[in-house]
């Protein structure tokens, strides 16, 4: 399977072969139920759709309802995601994905949604020096000039400014799992992985 759908846990660390701590996220990953399975005939392209957790009734729209019954599903998944296929053979729709999948030493990319930092200066934002902070400087965090005055007059494109920080999606690259426990739906990746926890993550292969 090219991916799967988690949420994450927290980091903590585990030891390797040779004793070394390595700091990793836990990822509660599945079991994800195959929603649909996109072909080329039909979709123009290779993709499978898969599901992550549930939606109270109450809450689900009647064709997302109708969307996870069509499949044998109880209740619609709270989060769906596409995983384009490259050549893969596709599974059954209504089967399930697991961490099992995955075998220690994978190399993964993760996508999640980074933590919101509000509005913030440039030093946060862009990891500008600042200005001298004693004396009592009166622009000590500020970014200071930000365009020449005759020509071109105006500030140009891309600048680094204050803004609006963070709530991005993100994607991680090239990142190892040390550990997958099937027992408890745990994947183990090493580093830290974008977003607050209990955020959703979707791991690729």
């Amino acid at each position: 399977m090219p991916g799967i759908i988690g949420k994450k846990i927290g980091m903590t660390r585990i030891f390797n072969d040779e004793g070394v701590s390595v700091p990793v996220t836990v990822v509660e990953a599945g079991p994800c139920p195959v929603v649909q399975v996109k072909t080329e005939e039909r979709d123009g392209y290779l993709a499978v759709q898969l599901g992550f957790g549930r939606k109270k009734e109450k809450r689900t729209p009647r064709p997302e309802a109708g969307h996870a019954k069509r499949v044998g599903l109880e209740s619609a998944p709270a989060i769906l995601r596409e995983f384009k296929l490259a050549g893969d053979e596709a599974p059954e729709e209504g089967s399930e994905v697991t961490v099992e999948s995955f075998t220690q030493g994978d190399k993964v990319k993760v996508t999640g949604k980074s933590k919101g930092r509000g509005f913030q200066g440039v030093v946060k934002r862009h990891g500008f020096a600042g200005r001298p902070a004693s004396h009592g400087h009166p622009m000590s965090r500020n970014p200071g000039s930000v365009g020449p005055g005759t020509d071109p007059s105006r500030v140009i494109k891309g600048k680094k400014l204050p803004g609006q920080m963070g709530d991005t999606r993100v994607t991680v690259r090239n990142l190892e799992i040390m550990k997958v426990d099937p027992e408890r739906n745990l994947l183990f990746v090493k580093g830290g992985l974008p977003g607050s926890r209990h955020s959703y993550v979707f791991i690729s292969k």
